[in-house]
C-alpha cells in the first residue's frame, strides 16, 4: 500500500516495519526476543522500539547494552499506553509488529504476515507454539453471553471463546481476534482504528483493537506459515491482574453491546469465576469482589463509579 508523501515526515519504502515491544520487569526474556527479530524479518527493514513501563528488575540496564533498538523510558502507563508511545517514537512505516517480550520469532516469520495484509485485511497473526513446541490455542471468537460461562472444555463453538479445533490451525483464514503476543498491523488499519485504547490498561486491549478493526471492514487473518514461540507465565499474574482481566472482559462487552446486555454478562461472568473458585482457583475470589464491588477494582482501570465498568 502506498503512503502519501509528507515533507515533514520521513517515509520509508513499503517493505519496512516498525517493531514495537512493551517491557515491564522483562530482563530475563527481552534479549532472546530481540535476538530473534533480524532473522524473522528477513528482507524487511525493521525499526525496533522498546517502551519500558517502569521496570525495577534491570530491564533498562539490559536494553542499554544493545544498539539494535530505540528505548523509551516510561512510567507504567499500561500495555496499550506503551504500544501507543512506541508507535509514536517509531519511523512511519507501512506496518507495525506488536510483540510481547516473552515471545521468540521463528526465522522468516514476518514476510508471510506482511503478505497477508491487504485492502480488507488489517491484522495478521502467526501460529503460536509453547516453549515445549506444542500448539497454543491462540485464536479466539467474539465474546457473547453464552461464552461468558467459560465452558471452553465442552469444545462447542457457541460456548467457547477459544478456538480449540486443531484443524483450524492448519489453514490461513479470518478470525474474530487472536492472542496479542504477536500482531502485525497495517499502518492503514492502525490509523483507522485510532491506536490502542489505553483505558483497558492491561487485558482485552487486543480484543478491542481486532474487533474495532473488523467493524471498520478490516479483518484479522491467521497465517500458519508464520511461527512464534510464546514462553508464557512471564507476565507476573497475580490477584490484581486477574481481577483486571475479568473486569475488562465485562467492560469490553458492555461497551460493544450496551448496558442492557452488560448486566447478564456480568452475572454470567460471576458464575464462571465462582465455578473456578470451587475448583481451587483462589484468584477468582478477587475477581468476583472486583466485579460486584466497584471500589475493589484496580485503580488503573478508572472504572470504580458504576457496577457495570464503563
Amino acid at each position: 500500500m502506498a503512503l502519501s508523501p509528507d515533507p515533514s515526515t520521513k517515509i520509508y519504502p513499503v517493505e519496512t516495519c516498525a517493531v514495537v515491544v512493551v517491557t515491564y520487569n522483562s530482563a530475563h526474556v527481552i534479549e532472546a526476543l530481540l535476538d530473534s527479530i533480524p532473522a524473522a524479518l528477513g528482507p524487511i527493514e525493521g525499526h525496533v522500539v522498546v517502551v519500558d513501563n517502569g521496570s525495577t528488575d534491570g530491564t533498562l540496564a539490559v536494553l542499554e547494552q544493545r544498539s539494535d533498538c530505540t528505548v523509551v523510558r516510561s512510567t507504567n502507563v499500561g500495555y496499550s499506553g506503551g504500544i501507543n508511545r512506541a508507535v509514536a517514537a517509531a519511523p512511519l512505516t507501512d506496518s507495525i509488529l506488536v510483540l510481547n517480550p516473552d515471545v521468540r520469532l521463528a526465522a522468516g516469520a514476518v514476510p508471510p504476515l506482511l503478505a497477508a495484509l491487504g485492502p480488507d485485511v488489517g491484522i495478521a497473526v502467526p501460529r503460536i507454539l509453547s516453549d515445549a513446541g506444542t500448539l497454543e490455542f491462540s485464536l479466539r471468537r467474539e465474546p457473547t453471553l453464552l461464552r461468558a460461562l467459560g465452558l471452553t472444555r465442552t469444545g462447542i463453538a457457541a460456548l467457547s471463546e477459544y478456538v480449540t479445533e486443531p484443524e483450524a490451525y492448519d489453514v490461513q483464514h479470518p478470525v474474530d481476534w487472536a492472542l496479542g503476543a504477536v500482531l502485525l498491523i497495517s499502518r492503514a488499519c492502525h490509523d483507522k482504528v485510532g491506536g490502542w485504547d489505553e483505558s483497558y490498561f492491561l487485558y482485552s486491549e487486543e480484543t478491542d483493537f481486532c474487533l474495532k478493526a473488523r467493524d471498520l471492514g478490516l479483518s484479522t487473518v491467521y497465517v500458519p506459515a508464520s511461527t512464534a514461540v510464546h514462553i508464557g507465565g512471564q507476565s507476573g499474574r497475580n490477584d490484581r491482574t486477574h481481577a483486571m482481566q475479568i473486569v475488562n472482559r465485562v467492560r469490553l462487552f458492555g461497551r460493544r453491546r450496551g448496558l442492557l446486555a452488560a448486566w447478564p454478562y456480568l452475572g454470567l461472568t460471576v458464575l464462571s469465576e465462582f465455578s473456578w473458585l470451587l475448583r481451587g482457583h483462589q484468584q477468582s475470589r478477587h475477581a468476583i469482589a472486583a466485579l460486584l464491588l466497584p471500589s475493589r477494582r484496580p485503580a488503573e482501570l478508572g472504572c470504580s463509579d458504576h457496577v457495570i465498568p464503563r
